[in-house]
Formats: C-alpha cells, structure tokens, sequence
C-alpha cells in the first residue's frame, strides 16, 4: 500500500510540475530531459503521454534545421529584451529584429518569447497629484490631445511626478518634445514649488532655443499656473496650454513617460538618499530613454536619429 501511494504521489508531482501536456512533442520531450534528475524516465513519458523509444531517439537525433533557427533566434530576443531593460514586448521586438535584417513574423517572436518565459515590464495604475484647486490664470486646451504628426520644436508637454528615497520624496519636472518624444529638460527638487517647472522649462529652453509660436502644455496646476512660469512662456514667446481640470489625458504623453520611468528604472530600485536618485534617473533619461529606446509613436526610429543635428 505504501509503495503504491509513493508511486501515486510522483505521478502527481509529475503532473503538477509539467506544464507542457499540449506542447507539441519536441516539446515534452526536452521537458523529461530537463527532469531526468527528479523523475524516472519511463514515469515521465507514460504521465506526458510519449513513448520511451521515442524520447530516446530524440536524444540522438541532429538538430533539426528549424531548431537550430529558433536557438538563434531565441538568443537575438533575449539579448534585445535585456539591452531594453526589460521593457520591449513583441512588437518592438519585432520591428528591431527587423531593423537588424532578420525578417520575422510576429507569431516567431511571440513563441520565443513564451518558450524563454520572457515578458515586458508592465505599468502600475496611475495615481493623480496635480493641485488644481486654485484662483490662478488657466490658459486654454490649445494641444487638444494633438500628441502626433508635430515636428521637432512645434510642441512640448510637460508634467511633475515624485520619486521615493530614504531621505524622503524626490520631485522631478519634465519637458518632452511631442515630435521626438525626447526629454529636452528636466529640473528635481525636494520641494515642488513653482521654481522647480520654472527651471524644467528654461533648460529645455537652452537646449533648444525653438522658434516664436511653440505650443508649451502642462497641466492646471498651481506650479504651471504661477506668474513666474506664465511671464517664461511669455518671455519665450511660446503659446501657452494646459489640460482640462481633472483630466490626464489631456496630458497623455507625458503621463505615459512618468509611468515608463517609474516601472523600467525607479520601482525596480531603492533610493537611499536623493542625490543618489538624481543621478540614476539622469543616466536612465539621457543613458536610455533619449538616445535607445524605440517608440511606437515615432515608427521605427530611434529617439537619437530623430534629434540627430537638433
């Protein structure tokens, strides 16, 4: 009785363990060869429905064209899933294998990924912190949730997120190019008072020095509606605009920017002081996000060859 519940009890094991009862038989063949260790051949083979004879001439047999295909392939996607840190699904993959000269469909890739168990890092939900409660000047909607088809200098976007450190909240200010989607300025604070987007706007403003008319939108908050960042726009001769009250799509872009940062670098990490943020989160902007990572709003293109001479 005893041997007979110890042989049901492998048989379980053997059944909770193998996730591969309708993979194709290649497939539940490498797994037995991956358990041999654990688990006697013949009880595996019986349990995932294969023959013994035939498991043993897989072993011998030469790699089949194909496999040697999907091995070399598996390699090319592991090796752009991890110089994305972690961050490219399918379809960027796709379009940078494709830009690499390896033509592959996308259900090739989608299998790869599957067969190494690789997945993209994904977003957590959003949370609102613009302060609108205010009797400041609210500019009209002039970007009107146009976030494609500008060129580079038509239109900006601009937004404030926080970063946790041991010493406390890191306040960081962005400004973003909605025709490269590149970060053109930042400014960080332990304080997120008017200066802090006041100072985000004049080093994207430094950097690029754009024509009269540019279209700088933020959000309704008390920071993007003080006089001293009003009287830069003017300064700038930049059209002012800001999102509905209570609407963040209005300002999708740079929302989706925040939440990219926060689940690729800041989540993954822990800050203890905020001098040590400021750094990491410059090298992930400027090391990253501006010059490597594709976008799927700007096509194929990398963000560098679309500032290339800007």
């Amino acid at each position: 009785m005893r041997r007979e519940l110890a042989s049901a009890k492998l048989d379980l094991d053997i059944v909770k363990k193998a996730v591969v009862f309708r993979e194709r038989v290649a497939v539940r063949y490498a797994w037995i060869e991956q358990h041999c260790d654990q688990f006697h051949v013949t009880r595996m083979c019986r349990q995932l429905g294969v023959s013994r004879s035939g498991y043993c001439q897989w072993r011998t047999r030469a790699p089949s064209d194909r496999s040697m295909a999907n091995a070399a392939l598996d390699a090319r996607v592991t090796a752009i899933h991890a110089g994305s840190q972690r961050s490219y699904g399918r379809p960027r993959i796709v379009r940078r294998l494709r830009e690499q000269g390896v033509q592959v469909s996308h259900e090739r890739v989608r299998n790869s990924l599957k067969r190494q168990q690789l997945r993209p890092l994904y977003k957590r939900p959003y949370r609102v912190t613009t302060d609108s409660a205010h009797r400041k000047p609210i500019a009209a909607n002039v970007l009107d949730r146009r976030f494609d088809g500008w060129e580079v200098n038509q239109a900006w976007v601009a937004d404030v997120t926080y970063v946790a450190t041991g010493e406390g909240w890191l306040y960081l200010a962005c400004v973003m190019d909605l025709g490269s989607r590149r970060i053109v300025g930042w400014s960080m604070s332990e304080r997120m008072k008017a200066e802090l987007v006041c100072q985000a706007l004049k080093s994207a403003y430094w950097r690029r020095k754009p024509a009269a008319g540019l279209i700088m939108h933020s959000d309704r908050g008390s920071q993007y509606a003080s006089e001293g960042h009003r009287q830069l726009i003017k300064d700038y001769r930049m059209i002012q605009s800001m999102s509905r009250r209570a609407n963040c799509w209005d300002n999708a872009a740079m929302e989706s920017f925040f939440k990219t940062l926060k689940v690729q670098r800041t989540h993954l990490l822990r800050y203890d002081i905020r001098a040590g943020a400021q750094l990491d989160i410059v090298d992930w902007i400027e090391g990253f996000y501006n010059h490597k990572r594709m976008h799927s709003s700007v096509a194929i293109r990398h963000q560098s060859t679309l500032n290339r001479g800007s």
